[in-house]
């Protein structure tokens, strides 16, 4: 299936400002997720609604499409972006990589494209990724996944799911296979331009998850697990917790 990877980046963050054009190790952020999606696929593109950042991209080379300053969400972002990009249409496969992944994995990318091949029905794939540390299954801010036998999600929730009966919420990883939410999307490029015409979902607003509203209007979102760890950058502080890892 023809894939196109497109990073969706906003300059205004209300926690960062400016956070796709911090440095790291001489580079802007938003070029080392760019550079690590083009070893997965080489059609990549940047969508931005900032003047600073595609003049950044086009800096070092990149492909660059500005979209609306008022996209609510990444993905309206990259609906937008698709229907903007030369022969946006030819794609079969639309990868959602966050601009704040500066260390995404090639191999990641890869994972989620092969679940369109390997499960013909998926309409959106997601990753997941192992719960071992139970104050990551108490962390509200990381969101969980239930998932059916055959690695559909059946629902999505900031609480530790499913409830452990009879066992101390300390224990429950060790009694049972708990996976967070890995925020790296694809979707079938028609079911993206679907998916960003419906109004939010009782359960979406309830838990502030998108992810909800697709379920809720019952589309297939197929999962598959990966075993690393993302650091993603929400704050300067995150950043600077990872500039001194390096």
């Amino acid at each position: 299936m023809k894939t196109i990877v497109i990073i969706p980046a906003r300059y205004g963050s209300s926690r960062f400002p400016g956070k796709p054009l911090a440095q790291i190790q001489g580079k802007p952020m938003i070029q080392h997720v760019y550079e690590h999606a083009s070893k997965a696929f080489p059609d990549v593109w940047v969508a931005t609604d900032d003047s600073r950042i595609e003049e950044q991209v086009k800096l070092f080379g990149g492909n660059v499409v500005m979209t609306s300053n008022t996209c609510p969400s990444g993905t309206d972002r990259l609906a937008q972006a698709i229907q903007s990009i030369p022969n946006g249409d030819s794609f079969d496969v639309v990868i959602n990589v966050q601009g704040d992944e500066p260390f995404i994995q090639a191999e990641q990318i890869h994972t989620l494209a092969q679940v369109f091949e390997n499960q013909p029905t998926t309409q959106i794939a997601t990753l997941v990724k192992k719960i071992t540390d139970p104050s990551d299954l108490l962390n509200s801010n990381k969101p969980k996944v239930v998932r059916a036998l055959d690695g559909r999600a059946i629902y999505f929730s900031r609480s530790p799911i499913p409830f452990f009966r009879g066992e101390e919420p300390e224990s429950w990883t060790a009694k049972h296979t708990y996976y967070k939410h890995i925020g790296i999307y694809a979707y079938k490029r028609t079911v993206l331009l679907e998916i960003t015409k419906l109004p939010q979902s009782p359960l979406e607003k309830a838990e502030s998850l998108e992810q909800l509203r697709w379920l809720e209007n019952n589309y297939i979102i197929n999962t598959a697990v990966t075993e690393y760890e993302n650091l993603c950058v929400d704050t300067p502080e995150d950043l600077q917790k990872i500039l001194k890892s390096l």
